[in-house]
């Protein structure tokens, strides 16, 4: 569980972000990070946390936005009370958990929760590698860290268990973005920019690409290939 991320997105409460720290601490996750909270008042987060879990609540880290948050994480898990046609597909959070203890063992993995109000848009779940939604009657409404809970201690019994599968280190978000960079000014030097299809190579290339599990080395060597073809080109096709 040292390698697993919680991470709040914009979220609306302090209490929820103290009940969250409370969580982590529970389940043996160390890290707690929160992006663009609407109100951080420490007082009440420390209060909600309690003396138990007051190290992961001082050690909260505060990012201004959700690709600083998760730069550092290789393995990003959405969670969602939304689905249906236009959503990608959702584990719960059992499946999910029992694919995550291999991945764990040499990869950060990211827990990604959204705001109290409006959950993750689409544009956020843009880094997600799974999606969990977590399975309710008529009523699918769940308090934030009871979300955190649940899904926290459902990889918590997963890890319980022998590590049979070893997967080896993943790229991290700041890579897999240097990549798509790198794939952009590739297109851009090729001209499929130049017809005005700009948003549409690059939705096809994340959706190609982002959500694979694309190894460090993967990526490097995607980057290698990008860096190649731009010098020839700009050495007038001499390769």
């Amino acid at each position: 569980m040292a390698n697993v991320v919680v991470i709040l997105n914009e979220p609306r409460y302090p209490e929820n972000i103290g009940a969250a720290a409370r969580c982590c601490k529970n389940m043996g996750v160390p890290c707690l990070r929160v992006v663009r909270p609407v109100n951080l008042d420490m007082e009440k987060v420390l209060k909600m946390a309690t003396h138990e879990a007051a190290d992961v609540a001082e050690s909260l880290e505060v990012f201004s936005s959700l690709d600083e948050a998760v730069a550092d994480t290789s393995f990003v898990v959405g969670t969602t009370a939304r689905t249906g046609r236009m959503r990608r597909p959702t584990h719960t959070p059992r499946s999910l958990a029992g694919m995550l203890p291999s991945i764990t063992k040499e990869n950060r993995v990211a827990l990604l929760f959204g705001s109290e109000k409006f959950g993750l848009s689409n544009w956020d779940l843009r880094f997600c590698h799974e999606v969990v939604t977590i399975p309710t009657a008529e009523f699918s409404s769940i308090n934030l860290a009871q979300s955190v809970m649940i899904l926290c201690y459902e990889i918590f019994l997963a890890h319980g268990g022998e590590v049979e599968v070893h997967v080896p280190r993943l790229a991290t978000a700041r890579e897999r973005e240097a990549m798509f960079g790198h794939l952009e000014e590739l297109f851009d030097a090729v001209g499929l920019n130049d017809a005005g299809y700009n948003d549409y190579w690059r939705l096809k290339m994340r959706q190609i690409l982002g959500g694979h599990r694309l190894r460090a080395r993967e990526v490097k060597f995607i980057r290698g290939f990008c860096r190649h073809v731009l010098n020839t080109i700009r050495r007038g096709g001499n390769g």
